[in-house]
């Protein structure tokens, strides 16, 4: 169906809030061909190749390692702690996650596809960074090094979007 796009956050959003209070926040979205289950779409989601790396990277460098069947305990529900993250908020539809340093956020949404006559689902996913306030500052900042990696993060983000994809049009 359609290649990953950068847009506006849904309405509905969980993530919405941090974008409302100033944090760097964004959002990809992505079609697929079906109807895909919020749970199918977050256990694909962090079960790819590449979030695998992401893992392996967790697990050595903070000591935050994570398997494929935490990934279905998260999708399912059954847990509220994956990897280096805690769940700060689910929904039916929609699933956000906040980082054990309480820094950014991660956000995955499902929706029926916006056409009616088309039978798909869209999927989203989304970040935040929350800005810092550190002694001496007047106001809260993302710092020099969110203004090196973003680069990064934006291709990032649509590459592990574009492995969810992959992944649930494998699994049917």
């Amino acid at each position: 169906m359609s290649a990953i796009t950068r847009c506006e956050l849904p309405q509905e959003a969980l993530l919405r809030r941090y974008q409302r209070e100033g944090a760097y926040a964004d959002c990809y979205a992505t079609d697929v061909t079906g109807q895909v289950s919020h749970a199918a779409f977050v256990e694909a989601f962090y079960t790819t190749w590449l979030f695998k790396v992401e893992a392996q990277l967790l697990a050595w460098l903070v000591a935050k390692p994570s398997t494929n069947a935490q990934a279905r305990q998260l999708a399912t529900g059954a847990t509220d702690a994956f990897a280096a993250w805690t769940v700060e908020a689910r929904a039916v539809d929609q699933l956000l996650l906040c980082d054990f340093q309480g820094r950014t956020r991660s956000w995955l949404m499902v929706a029926a596809h916006p056409d009616a006559a088309t039978a798909g689902t869209r999927l989203y996913f989304g970040s935040a960074v929350v800005p810092s306030q550190r002694a001496g500052d007047s106001k809260p900042r993302l710092g020099p090094v969110f203004g090196l990696l973003l680069g990064f993060h934006k291709l990032y983000s649509r590459a592990l979007l574009s492995a969810a994809k992959r992944r649930l049009a494998r699994l049917g």
